[in-house]
């Protein structure tokens, strides 16, 4: 067993006798001074009481002398910056949804409408929201959550009613149209307004018609009189 004096040590040499880091936890520190301890004990083969006396010295000193906590002042996150705006759109496309492309801020954004939109609804696409307002027009309004389109037929075809393709606004609609709709000029298709989406429910389609004059046939009648051609040939 060797013998030397013991000695103080100062930060740095108590890090070096324990072997950690400066930045040594309680935990690690603890864990080396057992360590260190043990292979020193003068009781040990190859132990050293100087140098147990030295270690013990080297804990004691690193303990009053605990590593500060690193404070990092928090980040500063800005908030994300939200522009509004308004996003004006045709019946059709609120009923259909679809892309559109839009200029903000010299920016071109790309949006995915869903179908369904009603009118104060609100669409955001990075940091833009949009606010949906419908345009006004009197052949294609949105009441609620329902649709009121005009759709204009020929009067001897409305009045012969039946099972119709009528142009609409949103497109073709098959119609059954009875003497009373054709009388009170109004159809409605439930299940085929604005579809559901959120907390809208599904609203249904009203086809205001509207007679005019023309030289267009029904099918009915054009049927006849080919029937009349046949038979009087």
């Amino acid at each position: 067993m060797t013998a030397r004096p013991s000695t103080v040590p100062s930060l740095q040499a108590a890090r070096a006798i324990l072997g950690v880091a400066a930045r040594a936890d309680e935990r690690e520190l603890r864990a080396a001074y057992r360590e260190a301890a043990k292979r020193a004990h003068p009781d040990r083969p190859g132990g050293d009481a100087a140098l147990f006396r030295d270690v013990l010295a080297a804990y004691r000193l690193l303990q009053d002398n605990p590593v500060q906590p690193i404070h990092f002042p928090p980040a500063v996150t800005e908030p994300a910056r939200v522009e509004q705006a308004t996003l004006t759109l045709e019946t059709a496309m609120a009923f259909a949804g679809g892309a559109l492309d839009l200029m903000v801020d010299a920016r071109k954004l790309r949006l995915t409408l869903p179908a369904g939109l009603r009118d104060g609804d609100k669409v955001r696409v990075e940091d833009v929201v949009f606010r949906v307002a419908l345009k006004p027009d009197p052949e294609a309004l949105v009441r609620g959550d329902d649709l009121w389109l005009t759709a204009r037929l020929d009067s001897r075809v409305l009045a012969e009613g039946g099972r119709l393709e009528v142009a609409t606004a949103i497109g073709p609609r098959l119609v059954w149209i009875s003497t009373k709709a054709a009388a009170r000029g109004l159809v409605r298709l439930p299940g085929q307004g604005l579809p559901a989406r959120g907390p809208h429910r599904q609203g249904d389609l009203f086809l205001r018609l509207e007679p005019v004059n023309g030289g267009a046939e029904s099918a009915a009648r054009s049927q006849l009189k080919r029937f009349a051609a046949a038979w009087a040939a």
